[in-house]
């Protein structure tokens, strides 16, 4: 290392090992020898996962500013069962444009060698093979930028950059009528609109399902407004008649709402900045000056159109007579807590059904069906939480769902779930409090309308609509239950330090204009196993207490850190904040651990 080069921790890189071989690498297999003299970000991802795609969109400038030095290869760790599939994995590269080389890891052997806690985690390994910081959660492309740069100006001073084309084949694109759509809805005229996600459109079927009648978009991802052929979207999902001529339209990577004149076929743009909503930014206020995150759904209830805000685990609703946007239920706690909506967490709600009298919702990483009643509580109707899923019917308090996208009222009094990563299509009678299965071989199926006595499914992963009687048996299938299986942290019972390190980038520090600019938030499941610890602080150490009777369980630790540019003459200075939820499975044993630390950007050097 040169005298004038930053003195910085470094750890020689693991292999990348994963069953499942590599995509977009035109069939060709790496290893870090090949990859020597370039600058690698491992992200650790997978694709069920919202922070992870909003990681994926992060990089995206990065990967385009440094393709000549940098390699960003993406690692798939799964979570769900579904997610270990070789072929789920290549559609999910696909689905959501990743354009760099992803290593399928199915039995997350890259993950243990890294050590990895969470989803998602980025690596950054120097040009000579060397780990050289960690970073978990979002909001972390500026640092690792700055990062970058440094390791370009000092392995080019040593002659160990080495520049040229990265590792890179795009795969040939398939020539389908829609490429994995998201959600549909039955136009007034009897049509079919529906999202078609990966090609940035929305397209508009004859009643057949299957002939277009007209495409609204360019087809190139972007945030534009204008005439059908002119306006852009990017990766649209959700979609509900604001009235009889107009439909609104919940923009999932642009964090926005657009409105759809069905006449003209001209799109405007309702609510959101295009900009992500982070923590600090305001929770209600105009529609077009209010940041959104990653909306998923959208259905009208009670007057407003209620979103799902997959991307900070909420319900906001948009107000059309008054332009204005708020929060309507949970905290932006990631975990399944009924009760009013102020107090109430959700895990990724992606899929809304409006009646009467409730609101159902599809809460997706909690493998749960829920709904808001008139007076906005909050209601569990099947789930238990984040770690159990699996394909199981009978009694509402045992059935199992996994990873569901989308809800469906049907009309007596039931719903349909779109059961996605189960590829079934299932039901709930809340008058009997049962579930049952009405199909399956569905792929990764995530809506479906009602059309008469059919249901319309959108199987996202066959790129098609699939029409269904909807029977009067339902479908018997054999029960199956899971649980999210990772290694478990071995820790001694009693006195445990929780660590969480986090090094502000190069040119930054904490920004301490108004008050600590840290936050820490600790519980566990079961909440017996915590005895001391639990809550909300400002710091970034804390000391739990383990209680010795609880064997096992999981510590849910939610980390923030803001920090800004470094320089007292900028009155107005660049700020960033960095941000992650661990869910780290602990085993009590005599001879565990007592530290527990947990890098949310840095390298932990004790």
């Amino acid at each position: 290392m040169t005298d004038s080069a930053p003195r910085r921790t470094r750890v020689r890189a693991p292999e990348l090992i994963g069953k499942g071989g590599w995509l977009n690498t035109g069939d060709q297999q790496y290893t870090l020898a090949d990859l020597r003299g370039r600058i690698v970000v491992l992200d650790f991802w997978t694709f069920c996962c919202i922070n992870c795609l909003h990681v994926l969109d992060e990089l995206r400038e990065l990967e385009e500013r440094h393709r000549d030095t940098v390699v960003i290869i993406g690692v798939h760790s799964p979570k769900f069962v579904h997610e270990a599939e070789h072929q789920a994995v290549v559609d999910a590269v696909e689905r959501y444009g990743v354009e760099h080389p992803v290593l399928d890891d199915p039995e997350l052997a890259t993950w243990k060698q890294y050590a990895v806690r969470a989803w998602p985690t980025l690596v950054v390994i120097d040009p000579e093979g060397y780990v050289v910081a960690q970073h978990a959660g979002e909001g972390h492309a500026h640092a690792i930028e700055k990062l970058v740069e440094e390791l370009e100006a000092e392995h080019e001073a040593k002659g160990t950059l080495r520049r040229g084309d990265g590792p890179y084949v795009a795969p040939e694109p398939e020539p389908t009528v829609l490429r994995f759509p998201g959600k549909a809805l039955l136009l007034p005229s009897g049509n079919f609109l529906v999202s078609d996600t990966t090609r940035h459109q929305l397209v508009e079927l004859e009643q057949d399902g299957e002939s277009v009648v007209r495409r609204i978009g360019s087809g190139d991802r972007g945030l534009v407004d204008g005439s059908a052929e002119r306006a852009s979207f990017n990766e649209p999902q959700g979609l509900a008649l604001l009235d009889e001529g107009a439909v609104v339209v919940a923009d999932t990577v642009n964090h926005a709402l657009r409105r759809l004149d069905l006449a003209t076929g001209e799109v405007s743009t309702l609510a959101g900045t295009g900009k992500q909503w982070m923590q600090g930014n305001p929770t209600s206020g105009p529609a077009r000056a209010t940041a959104l995150s990653s909306p998923w759904d959208v259905a009208v209830f009670g007057g407003k159109v209620w979103i799902a805000m997959a991307g900070v685990h909420q319900l906001w609703t948009y107000d059309p007579q008054a332009g204005t946007v708020e929060v309507a239920a949970g905290t932006t706690n990631e975990g399944l807590v009924d009760g009013p909506g102020t107090e109430a967490w959700f895990a990724q709600p992606s899929g809304l059904a409006a009646t009467e009298d409730r609101l159902w919702l599809a809460d997706s990483e909690t493998s749960a069906l829920r709904w808001v009643d008139l007076e906005g509580h909050v209601h569990t109707a099947v789930g238990t939480g984040l770690f159990d899923f699996g394909h199981r019917d009978g009694a509402a308090e045992q059935a199992l769902f996994q990873h569901p996208l989308g809800v469906t009222a049907l009309p007596d009094g039931s719903v349909a779930v779109a059961d996605t990563y189960n590829h079934a299509l299932r039901r709930f009678d809340p008058a009997t409090g049962e579930v049952t299965t009405l199909a399956t071989d569905l792929r990764e199926p995530s809506d479906a309308v009602l059309v008469g006595e059919d249901i319309v499914v959108v199987e996202s992963a066959r790129h098609r609509l699939t029409r269904l009687r909807l029977p009067e048996e339902a479908v018997r299938v054999e029960a199956v239950a899971h649980r999210t299986r990772r290694a478990a942290t071995e820790v001694a019972p009693g006195r445990l330090l929780l660590d969480v390190i986090f090094q502000a980038p190069a040119g930054q520090k904490l920004d301490l204009r108004y008050g600590p600019s840290t936050r820490l938030l600790v519980s566990a499941t079961p909440p017996e196993l915590l005895l001391k610890g639990e809550g909300a602080d400002t710091d970034l150490s804390r000391e739990l207490e383990l209680n010795p009777a609880v064997t096992e369980g999981v510590l849910h630790v939610s980390a923030m850190a803001a920090s800004c540019d470094d320089d007292p003459a900028n009155e107005y200075p660049a700020c960033h904040v960095h941000q992650q939820d661990w869910g780290v499975p602990v085993r009590l044993t005599e001879a565990g651990a007592d530290r527990l630390p947990l890098v949310l950007a840095g390298m932990d050097e004790r």
